[in-house]
Order: structure tokens, then sequence, then C-alpha cells
């Protein structure tokens, strides 16, 4: 059973020393990396259902970190951010600066669906299209306005962490499922391109739910 970050630090942060804060944010970070691995390297079917278990287990454990750092700040000391924690904080403060957003995902064999979002001040739009071949843009259509609103697709986009995301996701296999994400931006922030073939992140279904992408071409 999970508890809430203030009873966790009730539990694990009250009263300890920087060193011991600092310990525990090691084994905090640690038990997400290791979560994340878990849910991606599922090959046996009949686990995926304890992928929610370990995405909840997931959440609250960020929670927790998140509550750590502030003890730590609290105890007198600074947090100071890994390289890979910038990279993700980077991601999500250069949110607003997102230009475009386009995505595909399909196979040889199933053909290919691909989404193009673009943003103005207020607005996204979307453009839908099948094809069946990767370079086709067959059946196209044209989105005036996304489901819903800018600042509510960037708050969930933002609870992707996909400034954490490798920028690649590779699985042998013959044919299978490919896919694409680039995020284009207008400030500094430098342009994300990640690829996958047969291999995904631990949340990428949450991804295909956002775009509005069909069940069909979810992996899982």
């Amino acid at each position: 059973m999970m508890i809430n970050p203030e009873q966790y630090y009730e539990d694990n942060l009250k009263g300890k020393t920087a060193q011991e804060i600092r310990s525990r944010i090691r084994v905090l970070k640690t038990r997400i990396t290791r979560l994340k691995r878990k849910i991606e390297n599922v090959d046996d079917i009949a686990q995926i259902v304890m992928n929610s278990s370990q995405e909840t287990q997931m959440a609250y454990t960020r929670l927790y970190l998140e509550r750590a750092k502030q003890a730590l700040v609290e105890a007198g000391e600074t947090y100071k951010p890994s390289k890979a924690e910038q990279k993700a904080d980077a991601f999500n403060a250069s949110l607003l600066s997102i230009d475009e957003i386009r995505f595909s995902i399909g196979g040889f064999f199933g053909g290919y669906e691909k989404k193009t979002l673009t943003f103005d001040e207020k607005h996204l739009y979307m453009e839908s299209s099948f094809s069946t071949s990767l370079y086709a843009s067959d059946n196209v259509e044209k989105t005036k306005d996304f489901p819903f609103s800018k600042d509510e697709f960037l708050s969930q986009l933002k609870e992707l962490h996909i400034g954490e995301w490798d920028s690649r996701y590779d699985r042998l296999a013959l044919d299978g499922t490919q896919w694409h994400l680039g995020i284009f931006f207008s400030n500094v922030h430098e342009d994300v391109e990640i690829y996958g073939s047969n291999a995904y992140p631990y949340n990428f279904n949450k991804l295909c739910e956002l775009l509005v992408i069909s069940r069909f071409f979810w992996p899982r």
C-alpha cells in the first residue's frame, strides 16, 4: 500500500541528517530506474497486467523523491540535480515553446498512423493520416482544434516525463512496429527526436492516448 508524501516524510525523513536524506534520495532514484526497466523489458504478456501497479508505484516514488529533495533543502543543503535531471527539467521548462509535434507508428503489414500537432499562442491543431507506407500521406484529416485545450495538453505531456526518455528503443524482430516522435521548439531548446522498433518507454501507451492514436497500434 502506497502512502502519501507527508506520511513518507514522517516515516523516513523527519529528523534525519542531510547525509541520510541524500542516501534516501539515491534509493528512490534507483527504484524509479528499476521500475522503468521492468516495464520496458516485459516479454511475457501475462506480466503486462502488472504494469499499472508498477506505474502507480513509480508515480508515488516520484512524489517521495520530490519530498526528499525538499527535506534536504530544509536540512540546510542544496540539491544538485544530475545531468539526466537537468535534461528533463530543461524539456519541461520549454513546453510553452513547442512549435510542432510529429508522431508516426506502424509496420509494413499494418500500415502507419501519423499525427502532426501545431501550436499557436492559445490553441493546438492536429492533422491525422493513415497510410500503407511510412512515406505516403493517404487519408489526411485536419482538425481545427484538438479535443482539449493547449494548457490541458501540455499539462498531460509534462506528466509523461519525455525529457527522461532514451533517444532510441530497439528490440530485435523480423518486422513488428516502428515509431518516431519528433518535438520541435521555437526557443533555444534542441529539438527532440526519439525512435523505436518493437520497444517502448514504460508509459508509451499514455502518449498514444494523449495523441489519440488508434488502439490497433498500441503495443500493449
